[in-house]
């Protein structure tokens, strides 16, 4: 259970009167975008998924070059509403494990496997998704790297080749941020912007919105010096479950990830 003396009484109790708030089934969310729970999304002989959310604000300063949707003050917006959308991966896939690849080599090259990586810009060398304008306007606003074709890149290197549609790949995904965002958890984080937390209490945080025990779940990724600026978070969700997330029996453990014992949760000046 979380300690709610380490994070303070008056988070404490912020904490608690979201937690007691039971979130909407995701399957509802799902639905909102216009595609069915799971419709199309069961690609075979994948374990898990690993939800990839960006700490905007965290991404932006750890960046020496950063990217277009650091430098434009409408797309960092979304920093205030929490999470932002990196990608939705699926585990290393049996027809690849099957040819000799390692869990390493997959995350690495992912589809560009089968299909190389294009030369030059994915805004070139690729063509936008084939959205419904309703959900592109959710894909917006919960993914800023849009403005730098990141659903292109994430698509083509997590997706094409496992026959995920497009539409509802995109979909699962939005509503799987959309649902971190409304937790406890997400509001915890989007509370300490601006602060320095222990990185036992995010994983407290975890445990009160999704239940007691799925701290291993969550992967924390750190940069900067020390490894102390909160950049992104990764949840793991089994495959077989993805439509019951958030329950707790929908998550599977993950490796740790490499973060100080102390974590600063950047905000946008």
């Amino acid at each position: 259970m979380v300690s709610w003396r380490r994070l303070g009484r008056g988070l404490a109790m912020a904490l608690l009167a979201i937690v007691t708030a039971a979130p909407a089934p995701l399957t509802q969310a799902w639905d909102a975008q216009g595609v069915g729970p799971l419709e199309g999304l069961s690609a075979e002989g994948v374990d898990h998924y690993t939800l990839a959310l960006t700490w905007h604000p965290g991404f932006c300063e750890s960046r020496s070059r950063p990217p277009r949707e650091c430098r434009e003050p409408a797309l960092r917006e979304g920093a205030d509403r929490g999470f932002v959308l990196h990608g939705l991966w699926p585990s290393l896939p049996e027809r690849f494990a099957d040819r000799g690849v390692d869990r390493r080599r997959w995350w690495q090259k992912g589809c560009f496997l089968e299909t190389p990586r294009p030369e030059g810009s994915f805004c070139r060398a690729h063509p936008p998704l084939a959205l419904s304008a309703a959900l592109g306007r959710h894909l917006d606003a919960v993914m800023p790297g849009r403005a730098s074709c990141l659903d292109r890149y994430q698509y083509a290197k997590h997706a094409a080749c496992l026959a995920l549609p497009e539409q509802a790949y995109v979909a699962a995904a939005v509503a799987l941020v959309e649902a971190v965002n409304e937790s406890a958890f997400g509001a915890f984080v989007t509370l300490q912007q601006g602060r320095e937390v222990s990185r036992n209490a995010l994983i407290d945080a975890f445990e009160a919105a999704f239940g007691e025990d799925t701290g291993r779940a969550l992967r924390l990724e750190c940069r900067g010096r020390g490894r102390r600026l909160l950049t992104e978070v990764r949840i793991g969700i089994s495959a077989e479950r993805l439509a019951d997330f958030p329950a707790a029996e929908s998550l599977v453990r993950q490796d740790r990830g490499r973060c100080a014992t102390r974590v600063r949760i950047a905000t946008f000046d």
